[in-house]
């Protein structure tokens, strides 16, 4: 808990962070809030190779500081910030470019594509805040602080939530005025991590030494590609629902990008879970403590569990209140009120699931939670929500979320079950 609970307390300020601006956007027209949910899927994408990159460094300095390697460890940081840059790079281009592209084929409405690329284009050109904050983060929590990591964060949303409304009414600037808060906010961010990387005493990384160590490139990816393409596969399967579901309306666009915000609430904090379970479980795989590898995981999935078993009663009980937040509709009470029940039942399920992963990616077999991922959202979530959609109407779309989490946390137990017999189970002992 010492490890974790700042960075559940951390990721439920994101989550805060991301609701805050749909509310916000919600009550400045419902057609910027349509908008916000359609860029979405290209936000998210930084978020994907952002953590992926930074998942790969944590559990690569974790295991290095574990096997005494300090030097080696420098050097993961060292190349974890050089990568973050290079990807910025990247992303700048996207976003000048493939923007417009990309969203005007979910709609000819030109209103709601402005507004669309606007808030995406301004996301993408100026992410450099989002790459860098977030590998400082994992940086720092890959050395046991995860207090510093949860200022950070904290810091960042807390001004991102005082600009917001500056921005979006004050100046009458709607999405755009989300996103340049949004910016702001990351960049705040970014200034805090650097500082704490620099006074952290376990990892000495100089702004100057920032450059890439050609093997541990491919270390690093080796366990982040697959975290890149599991929520590149979230991307996917947003931009996949969206098409699927402004055949029904745009207001199950906006529904869908409502219960996208609040689901976080619940997510976020397991997410927090994990990200203190996997320094703690690479630095004991690096040490060869296996006992002190299944006690962390028993102890999380006890504790995730709980957490989602809180939200999924939340959801059940108090829908109304929580599309209230978002100035809703009748039309949207009506329809939202049943989609957060039915998509509510997956929530315990994914618990276990996301849990389990911790031990895939602390011992460097991450490719098996981007498979259970594809898995989960392409294979089976995506075809069951247009058959299901079409055979059923829209509350079949919502059923096929608890088909596709069933079917996930039945992949990752196939999984651990390989990881604990060929890399868990060998480990001896210390005398």
């Amino acid at each position: 808990m010492r490890m974790s609970l700042p960075m559940m307390l951390s990721m439920l300020v994101q989550a805060l962070y991301n609701v805050v601006d749909s509310i916000f956007v919600a009550r400045y027209s419902e057609v910027a809030l349509t908008a916000v949910s359609l860029a979405f899927p290209l936000q998210n994408l930084i978020i994907a190779f952002a953590v992926g990159t930074a998942v790969g460094v944590n559990s690569i300095l974790a295991r290095r500081l574990g096997e005494g390697r300090t030097e080696d460890a420098d050097a993961a940081a060292s190349t974890g910030l050089f990568l973050s840059l290079i990807t910025y790079v990247v992303f700048l281009f996207a976003g000048l470019f493939l923007s417009r592209p990309f969203l005007a084929a979910f709609t000819d409405d030109a209103q709601l594509l402005d507004l669309s690329v606007q808030y995406a284009a301004i996301c993408m050109c100026f992410s450099l805040g989002c790459f860098v904050d977030i590998t400082c983060e994992r940086i720092i929590q890959a050395t046991g602080d995860s207090f510093h990591p949860m200022l950070i964060q904290g810091a960042g949303a807390v001004t991102n939530i005082i600009l917001d409304p500056i921005f979006i009414f004050t100046f009458d600037m709607g999405v755009a005025g989300a996103a340049i808060a949004t910016v702001i906010g990351q960049w705040v961010a970014m200034f805090m991590g650097l500082y704490y990387v620099r006074k952290n005493k376990y990892v000495t990384v100089r702004l100057r030494q920032i450059r890439p160590h050609a093997g541990l490139v491919k270390d690093i990816y080796v366990v982040g590609a697959p975290t890149i393409v599991m929520n590149s596969v979230s991307t996917v399967l947003v931009s996949v629902l969206n098409g699927i579901l402004i055949r029904f309306s745009t207001i199950a666009v906006s529904v869908f990008g409502i219960y996208y915000k609040l689901q976080s609430f619940v997510f976020m904090p397991v997410f927090g879970l994990n990200n203190g379970l996997i320094p703690i479980i690479a630095f004991n795989y690096g040490a060869r403590q296996k006992k002190r590898m299944m006690s962390t995981l028993k102890y999380g999935a006890v504790i995730a569990v709980l957490i989602m078993a809180v939200g999924t009663l939340v959801f059940q009980f108090f829908p109304d209140l929580l599309l209230s937040f978002f100035n809703a509709s009748d039309e949207m009470y009506a329809m939202g009120r049943t989609a957060l029940r039915i998509i509510s039942f997956c929530f315990i399920p994914a618990a276990f699931s996301i849990i389990i992963t911790a031990s895939f990616q602390a011992t460097g077999f991450g490719i098996a939670s981007m498979i259970v991922s594809i898995i989960r959202q392409l294979v089976v979530l995506c075809p069951c929500a247009y058959m299901l959609g079409a055979l059923v109407g829209i509350d079949g779309v919502w059923s096929s979320f608890i088909i596709a989490e069933g079917a996930g946390l039945l992949g990752s137990l196939i999984f651990f079950r390989y990881v604990y017999k060929k890399k868990i189970k060998p480990i001896g002992e210390p005398a």
